[in-house]
C-alpha cells in the first residue's frame, strides 16, 4: 500500500465554493502572485481598498490597496516572500488610522493576505500601538522631507511635510515611483539623477546629492537629498529612506556668493561633504577653460599637472577622509596656452551647528613668481655652495651675530675638524696668538658697525702644524631695511705672497744698496733713453740730474764711434736672449772725455724695450793693461836680442866642440837649444800679444797650398812629439790668399795643443775637407776635454782652463788667442766642440780661392 501522500486536486465546482466562501468572509483577502500584483481581493478587500474587482485585479499590491500600506506591511511581504512561511504583522493604517492585522500565507501562485481590522488592541499590540504612534509623530515632527520607499522606488510611506509642499494627499503618492513625483518629474536631468542615486543606495550604498525641485508648478526648492538603505537581519537592503533638506536659503546666499567669488582675483571652488566638485568661479573655468561639466565630480583634476595629480588627490583624499583642513601646492595648465603655473591651494570645511560638514571652501593663489624666485633662489644658493666648495679659498659664512654657521670642506681640512667645532668663536683658536687680539678686535669692530672686514693674520694649518699667512675679508648681506641678515666671508691664502713680499723687501733693499753704490753706476733704459740713474753713473760721465730729466742722456749717443757695431751686437743679443754678456767700450762723458766701461745689461721680463744696464769705471784696469801691455811689449824685445844672440853663440859652440870631437856635451847643448827655442817661442807670443793689441801684427798676402801647408807641419811636428802619432785623412784640394807662416802657425799650435792636452793618447787626427767657398780643417784628441761652460772663454788673452787636470800642464794662455786673431783676419772662424773625458775637436774654416795656384810667387806684407 502506498504512503505517498494525496494531492487534492481542486475542481470547478470546488473553486466556485471556495471563492463564494472567500468573498463571505468578513476579513479582507487579498491573493498577490510574486510579483506583488493583485491577482484576487474579495469584497471586504475590495470595500477596504475602495476599489471595485476589475480596479483591484493586475494592480499592484501597494498601488491597488493604498489604504493599506505601510513599511511594516512592506516588511511582512517580503519576508514571507523569502522565508515561504506563514508570517503575520499588527500595524495602524497610514490611511485609516486602524489598527490592522494581518496573516500572510504562502500560495503556489504567490501570497494570501488576511486583513483583520481590530478596534481595541491587545495588551501587546498596545504596546505596539505605542510605538506606532510615536513612528507617526516622529516622521511628521521631522524638519525634513521624508519618504520611505521600496528599493525599486515605490514609495510606501510620505510625511506630512513633503505632501504639503506637494499639496498632495497620502493615498495620491504611496505605491507611485517617487520618480514620477511632480517635483522629480518635471526636470529630466533631475529625475535622472534620482533614479541614479535610488539604485546605488540600493546597493548597501548612502547618497548625497543636490538637486532642485518643483514640488508644483508655484514652487521651485533646492534640497539636499540624503538616501540611506535600511538592511534586515540578514543584511539585504528592505527598504530606503529618502530624506530631503530645504536648502533652499542657503543656495540663495550660496548664489549672491558666487557673484562675490566670481569678482575675487583668485581662483575660487566650493566642493561637496565627499570631496567632489561642485562649482568653480569664472576666474577657475577662464584659466583652465573648462565647463562646470568638465570640472564637476573629479573632472577637475584633469587640469593638474601630471606629475602633481597622484600626491594632490592623495592629500585632498586625506583631508575629505579626516574632516581636517585641505592645503597643497600645485601646476595648473593653462587652457589656451598649454603652459603651467604653480598655484597655492587651501580649502575650509563649512560645518552647520551640529559640526556636519556642508560644504568645503577652496581657493587657488597664483605663486608662480615665487615659486620660480624661490626655484632660481634654490638653484642660486646650490651654485653658491658648489662654488664655494671648488674654490682654492676658505669659504664661510656668519649668522648675524657673529657665530658661524657655514664653512666649506677646505675650512674643515685646514682646521682636521668638522663645522659643528666652528661654530660661534670656536674658529678663534686656530688663529695665530700673535694675531688674535687684533683680528678680535677688527671682527668686533665690523660687527658693531655692519662696516667690510679685512684681515692679514695667520692661521693653523692642523695637517702640519704650522701657521701659514691668509687674507680674510668679510661683507654683510642686508635686507631691504637696512639689517644684517648674514655675513660671507672668505680666506685666501696668501702664504707665497708674503714670502714673495719678505724677499721683495730684501731684494729691494739690497738693490737700494746696490743704487747707492759709489762703484757701480747703474741706470734704466727706455729704446736709447736713459730715463733713469745712480749718482755713480752720473758722476762718471759728468751728467746732471737736471740733464736726466731734460732727457739729454742717451746712451747710443754717449758710445764712442769705434764701438757702435759691437753696441748694435749687444743690443740684438740682449733683444734675442733678454739678457747681454758684460763687454768692453767706452761712453763719451759730458766734458767729451772717454771712459773705458764695462758694460752689462738686462731686460726687462714684460717690457722688451727697457732694460736695466750696470756700467763699470775701467779706466784703472785698462791703464793696468796698457801698462802691462807696454811692459811685456818692451821686456819681449829687451829679451829678443840677447835670445837671438844667445842663439847663434850656441850654434857656434855647437860648431866648435864637433870640430874638436867633443861630443859628451852635445846632449846638453841640444837640451839647451831647446830651452832657448821655446823660451824665443814665448818671447814671439808675447810679442804678437803685443801687437795684436795695438793692432800691429803684420801679415804677408800669398797664394797658399793648404794641403801643402799641413802636410809640411806635420812632418815638421811629427819627429818632435814621437809620443802620438798625427793622422791626416781627406784633402782639400784648394788654395787661399794669406800669410803662410801665420797660417802654420794656426795650426802648429792647435795641433801642439792637441798633443799637450792628451797626455794619454796616442794618436791625435786631422780631417780636411772642402766645399765650392772654404775649406776645413778638424784637428781632433782623445784627451782631457774642456767644461762645457769654458768653451767660449778659452780664446780670450791669458785664460787657462780652472780643471785641476790642468794645472800641471804648462802655458800662459797665448796660443789659442793667437790662433783666433790670426783666423780672424784671414776671414776665417775657429769653433770647438768638447766634452770633458773624451777630448776636444778644434775647425778652422777659412775661405778657398780654387783654381788658383798652390805655389803662388806673390806676397805682399800687410802692417
Amino acid at each position: 500500500m502506498s504512503n505517498a501522500k494525496q494531492t487534492k486536486r481542486v475542481t470547478p465546482g470546488s473553486r466556485e465554493t471556495l471563492l463564494h466562501m472567500l468573498e463571505t468572509l468578513p476579513d479582507a483577502v487579498f491573493v498577490v502572485d510574486d510579483t506583488e500584483a493583485i491577482i484576487y481581493a474579495n469584497a471586504s478587500a475590495r470595500t477596504l481598498s475602495g476599489t471595485t474587482r476589475e480596479e483591484a485585479c493586475g494592480t499592484s499590491l501597494w498601488c491597488g490597496a493604498l489604504h493599506l500600506v505601510s513599511p511594516s506591511l512592506y516588511q511582512a511581504v517580503h519576508k514571507a516572500k523569502e522565508t515561504r512561511e506563514p508570517t503575520e504583522v499588527t500595524y495602524v493604517s497610514p490611511a485609516t488610522n486602524r489598527w490592522l492585522h494581518v496573516s500572510l500565507s504562502p500560495t503556489d501562485e504567490g501570497l494570501a493576505l488576511f486583513f483583520h481590522e481590530q478596534l481595541e488592541p491587545l495588551p501587546l499590540q498596545h504596546a505596539l500601538s505605542q510605538n506606532e504612534h510615536l513612528y507617526r509623530d516622529l516622521l511628521d515632527s521631522v524638519g525634513d522631507g521624508v519618504m520611505i520607499v521600496t528599493p525599486e522606488g515605490l514609495v510606501l510611506d510620505i510625511n506630512q511635510l513633503s505632501l504639503a509642499d506637494a499639496h498632495l494627499q497620502w493615498e495620491v503618492v504611496v505605491g507611485t515611483p517617487l520618480t514620477d513625483l511632480p517635483a522629480w518629474s518635471s526636470d529630466s536631468v533631475v529625475q535622472e539623477h534620482l533614479r541614479t542615486a535610488i539604485a546605488r543606495a540600493a546597493r548597501g550604498e548612502t547618497v548625497r546629492f543636490e538637486a532642485k525641485i518643483h514640488p508644483r508648478t508655484d514652487l521651485s526648492l533646492d534640497i539636499l537629498m540624503t538616501i540611506t538603505a535600511l538592511r534586515d537581519a540578514s543584511q539585504q537592503v528592505e527598504y530606503l529612506i529618502c530624506a530631503g533638506r530645504d536648502i533652499t536659503e542657503r543656495k540663495h546666499a550660496e548664489d549672491e556668493l558666487r557673484v562675490l567669488i566670481d569678482a575675487i582675483p583668485q581662483l575660487v571652488w566650493m566642493a561637496r561633504p565627499d570631496g567632489s566638485r561642485e562649482y568653480s568661479n569664472r576666474r577657475w573655468c577662464d584659466y583652465t577653460d573648462m565647463t562646470s561639466e568638465q570640472y564637476q565630480g573629479d573632472g577637475w583634476l584633469q587640469a593638474i599637472h601630471p606629475d602633481d595629480q597622484q600626491h594632490v588627490l592623495e592629500v585632498w583624499q586625506r583631508a575629505v577622509q579626516t574632516d581636517g583642513p585641505y592645503e597643497t601646492e600645485l601646476r595648473l595648465r593653462q587652457g589656451t596656452t598649454g603652459a603651467y603655473r604653480w598655484f597655492l591651494v587651501r580649502a575650509m570645511q563649512h560645518k552647520d551647528d551640529q559640526g556636519t560638514t556642508l560644504k568645503w571652501f577652496g581657493t587657488c593663489t597664483d605663486i608662480d613668481d615665487q615659486k620660480q624666485a624661490e626655484q632660481r633662489l634654490k638653484a642660486s644658493e646650490e651654485n653658491w655652495r658648489v662654488l664655494a666648495e671648488t674654490v682654492p679659498q676658505l669659504v664661510w659664512t656668519a649668522r648675524p651675530d657673529g657665530g658661524l654657521d657655514y664653512v666649506n670642506q677646505r675650512c674643515r681640512d685646514l682646521a682636521q675638524t668638522d663645522a659643528e667645532h666652528l661654530q660661534g668663536d670656536g674658529w678663534s683658536q686656530f688663529v695665530h696668538p700673535e694675531d688674535l687680539e687684533r683680528v678680535l678686535a677688527l671682527w668686533r669692530h665690523a660687527f658693531a658697525t655692519g662696516e667690510s672686514f679685512e684681515s692679514e693674520h695667520r692661521l693653523k694649518d692642523c695637517r702640519t702644524g704650522a701657521y701659514r699667512w691668509f687674507l680674510v675679508r668679510a661683507m654683510p648681506m642686508r635686507d631691504e631695511t637696512g639689517q644684517t641678515v648674514k655675513w660671507f666671508g672668505t680666506g685666501t691664502d696668501i702664504e707665497d705672497r708674503k714670502r714673495i713680499e719678505e724677499a721683495l723687501r730684501q731684494s729691494q733693499e739690497r738693490a737700494s744698496t746696490l743704487m747707492d753704490s759709489n762703484i757701480i753706476g747703474i741706470f734704466a733704459t727706455e729704446g736709447e733713453q736713459i730715463v733713469d740713474a745712480n749718482d755713480t753713473l752720473l758722476r762718471m760721465t759728468g751728467y746732471t740730474r737736471e740733464d736726466l730729466r731734460a732727457g739729454r742722456i742717451n746712451w747710443m749717443s754717449m758710445t764712442a764711434p769705434e764701438y757702435l757695431a759691437r753696441t748694435r751686437q749687444a743690443q740684438q743679443e740682449l733683444a734675442t736672449q733678454q739678457y747681454l754678456t758684460p763687454y768692453e767700450k767706452e761712453y763719451v762723458c759730458k766734458d767729451g772725455s772717454r771712459l773705458p766701461v764695462l758694460v752689462g745689461r738686462v731686460a726687462l721680463q714684460h717690457h722688451s724695450s727697457q732694460a736695466i744696464a750696470f756700467v763699470l769705471d775701467n779706466s784703472a784696469r785698462k791703464e793696468l793693461e796698457q801698462r802691462k801691455d807696454a811692459f811685456i811689449s818692451t821686456a819681449s824685445h829687451e829679451l829678443k836680442t840677447p835670445l837671438t844672440a844667445m842663439k847663434l853663440q850656441a850654434i857656434l859652440l855647437h860648431r866648435q866642440l864637433a870640430k874638436q870631437g867633443l861630443q859628451a856635451s852635445a846632449p846638453t847643448l841640444s837640451s839647451m837649444e831647446t830651452q832657448i827655442i821655446k823660451v824665443t817661442r814665448l818671447v814671439e807670443e808675447l810679442l804678437d800679444v803685443s801687437k795684436i793689441q795695438a793692432d800691429r801684427l803684420e801679415y804677408l798676402q800669398e797664394t797658399v797650398g793648404l794641403d801643402a801647408l799641413l802636410h809640411e807641419v806635420v812632418d815638421t811636428m811629427q819627429p818632435i812629439h814621437a809620443t802620438h802619432t798625427i793622422v791626416v785623412r781627406g784633402a782639400a784640394p784648394c788654395s787661399l790668399v794669406g800669410d803662410k807662416d801665420r797660417l802654420g802657425q794656426v795650426f802648429i799650435n792647435l795641433i801642439s795643443n792637441a798633443i799637450k792636452y792628451s797626455p794619454g793618447a796616442e794618436t791625435v787626427e786631422i780631417d780636411l775637407s772642402a766645399s765650392e767657398e772654404t775649406v776645413a780643417v778638424r784637428v781632433h784628441d782623445h784627451g782631457l776635454g774642456i767644461p762645457r761652460a769654458q768653451c767660449d772663454k778659452i780664446f780670450e788673452r791669458f785664460y787657462r782652463a780652472t780643471d785641476p787636470n790642468q794645472k800641471a800642464i804648462p802655458g800662459l794662455g797665448m796660443g789659442l788667442y793667437i790662433v783666433a786673431e790670426i783666423v780672424r783676419h784671414h776671414g776665417g772662424t775657429l769653433t770647438v766642440e768638447s766634452e770633458v773625458g773624451k777630448g776636444s775637436t778644434f775647425t778652422v774654416t777659412l775661405p778657398c780661392k780654387r783654381g788658383a795656384r798652390a805655389d803662388g810667387a806673390h806676397a805682399t806684407r800687410v802692417i
